[in-house]
């Protein structure tokens, strides 16, 4: 008989890695110790500790949460896939974190690892997780990059993962309402439990530490770039769809609203600014018009480089 999971060694594991980001993202402020944060405990063992960056040199605004979870019964943004688990007691463990830089030519970035399993006679557990690229002013070294080292992470579980779960991304992250991707994508797994806990749990770790290897690169190379305001105007004006996406769509989000999340926390990955334009198209030939014709449509970055 398979061994229950044991959610312990994921929970140790993501609250060493929120560390770790946080200090990286810091380091990016020239070392100063910019995040401010929260341990908010529960008396059956649950822990919410989120950490919150906001108006940095670099990093207008960064959220880096864990969070562990514990409840009586499922919410509906989980039962809607899975309505076997409807009424059972569960355990969700996690570290969620957004990067939404000032320059309007560095990418805002988003990564999320989760651990799940539903209590019950058999037990039901699941990794999730993933990153994706969310460009304003693209640039293809930036994409290559970014794919190249998502396909390192998933190198160890075959040729056909990196594949599997670039396509997953592409679907996931898409405003359905617009019919346009929100970004350059990257990975994106759900509901995994194929091959067991050990090698899943490999991968959650993989795609924790591959993270900062695919993005503080790009971060330190555009991070410096001159700018003016109709870049900032642009910026603030994509920033709007990912408000759109992390409202109308991101199940994550309605999990934590369902399940009684502190809506500071859950909120917190939303930028600091955003804007809306009444059906704006940019001018043809210009730059932002580059980002529709170029990045925000399928690619296969790896093997057009």
């Amino acid at each position: 008989m398979t061994a229950r999971p044991e959610i312990a060694p994921v929970r140790a594991f993501l609250l060493e890695l929120q560390d770790r980001l946080c200090g990286a993202l810091e380091a990016e402020e020239s070392g100063r110790e910019c995040f401010r944060g929260d341990r908010l405990e529960t008396p059956e063992g649950g822990l919410a500790r989120p950490r919150v960056l906001e108006g940095g040199e670099v990093i207008e605004k960064s959220a880096v949460h864990f969070s562990h979870t514990l409840g009586k019964e499922l919410p509906p943004a989980a039962t809607a896939r899975r309505p076997e688990l409807a009424g059972r007691r569960y355990e969700a463990v996690s570290v969620s974190l957004i990067v939404h830089p000032r320059n309007p030519y560095a990418p805002t970035s988003h990564m999320n690892v989760r651990f799940f399993i539903a209590e019950g006679e058999h037990p039901v557990w699941w990794f999730g997780g993933g990153f994706d690229l969310t460009p304003f002013y693209g640039f293809e070294e930036d994409a290559v990059h970014w794919h190249r080292t998502a396909r390192a992470a998933c190198e160890p579980f075959g040729r056909e993962a990196y594949p599997r779960f670039k396509k997953a991304c592409d679907e996931y992250f898409r405003l359905a309402h617009r019919g346009e991707p929100r970004g350059i994508g990257g990975i994106f797994f759900d509901d995994l439990d194929e091959g067991g806990f050990e090698r899943c749990f490999g991968l959650l770790r993989r795609v924790g530490e591959h993270y900062a290897l695919a993005y503080l690169p790009i971060l330190q190379r555009r991070k410096a770039t001159a700018y003016g305001a109709r870049e900032r105007e642009f910026q603030l004006y994509r920033r709007g769809r990912y408000a759109e996406f992390n409202l109308v769509q991101d199940r994550g989000t309605r999990f934590g609203l369902q399940s009684g999340g502190r809506v500071e926390s859950i909120l917190a990955s939303m930028p600091p600014l955003a804007a809306w334009r009444y059906d704006w198209r940019p001018e043809p030939g210009t730059p932002e018009a580059r980002l529709y014709e170029v990045f925000l449509r399928p690619r296969d970055w790896l093997a057009e480089s």
